[in-house]
This record gives structure tokens, sequence and C-alpha cells, in this order.
């Protein structure tokens, strides 16, 4: 390769040489060329921020089965594009190598914890609530239930948390009942 084609190969010198201003096609190796943006040919999806109860809008973009990047949502009436440090981090929630997605169950007693399939812990906690439930029910004239409660999430929405309401006091019979909205 001769000395003018490698000199010609850093942008520094193809700037001095060709003119430009340092923004343009001079300015570029040809890896830096040939790289694309993270959202390029992504599929955008609207979500809500799962931080809080504020309900920041975000867009989730997906390339080839993958979250590639998560960013604020400017046609949110909440949050207008913008997020906190927390959303604007919460692509690291669901990329990161180390999230669980595992369900992890501890023996009463045990030292290690382990893996269980998402339907046997479904049934595990459904089979110890109502057993909870009955052990402490009080019949007379209350009709409730002191041993089970329910905290609930900050991200849920006012239907979600009326079903809530309407399935632990109704059906379940349970009193205590409290939001992390309003901790």
């Amino acid at each position: 390769m001769s000395l003018k084609r490698l000199l010609r190969r850093w942008p520094v010198v193809r700037q001095f040489l060709e003119g430009g201003d340092g923004t343009g096609p001079e300015a570029m190796t040809e890896r830096t060329s040939s790289l694309q943006a993270r959202t390029d040919n992504a599929r955008t999806f609207r979500s809500v921020c799962p931080y809080c109860g504020v309900g920041c809008g975000q867009l989730v973009r997906v390339r080839d089965g993958r979250v590639t990047a998560i960013e604020g949502d400017p046609d949110s009436p909440i949050s207008q594009g913008t997020l906190c440090p927390k959303g604007a981090a919460s692509h690291e929630l669901v990329t990161n190598p180390h999230r669980e997605t595992r369900v992890k169950y501890r023996a009463p007693f045990a030292r290690e914890w382990q893996d269980l399939p998402l339907d046997e812990a479904m049934e595990l906690l459904a089979r110890r609530v109502w057993e909870s439930r009955n052990r402490t029910w009080e019949d007379a004239p209350l009709r409730r239930s002191r041993g089970v409660a329910h905290l609930g999430g900050a991200t849920l929405d006012i239907e979600e948390n009326y079903l809530i309401k309407k399935l632990f006091t109704g059906g379940l019979g349970l009193v205590a009942l409290s939001n992390q909205a309003r901790i």
C-alpha cells in the first residue's frame, strides 16, 4: 500500500487534503461508515416506565427479538419525552445479564435457594394464601381474615387496583391492603 493511500485512510489527513468541516464523510473511517444506529431497523413499542406511579411514557426499540434501546416518548402527555435517571437506565433493567429471570424459592429453614417453574411457584403461593386465609378466618360478625396482607405496586393503574381490591376484600375477605404509591 502506498504511503499516500495509507495517509488518506486517516480522517484528519483526508480532511486536510479534501477540505470540509470534519462532520461529513471526510471524518469517517471505514469502520465508522459501516456502523448503524441501535434503533435502525428496530420495531418501536410504546410502554410505561416501571419505577414509580408517575407513568412516564417510553419508546422501547426491539430488533431481532432483543431490546436495543429505551427512551422517553415525546408524545406522552405525562413526561413529554423526558425520563428521570432511573427511567433512563431502564434499558439496563431488561438487558442486564445478571437479571434474575427464574422464580427463586427458599423452603422454610433451608439455607439454599432453588429454582422453581413459574406454574409450580404460582400454585404454591395460591395454596399458602388460601391456607392462611382459612386459618385466620373470623366468621361472625365481620367475615374477614387478618392473616394475609397485600402491598400493591406503584405502577398499577386505577383499574388494576380496583380489581385487586375487589378480589382481596370481597373474594378473600382480607383487610390489610395498601399501595406503594401511597408510601
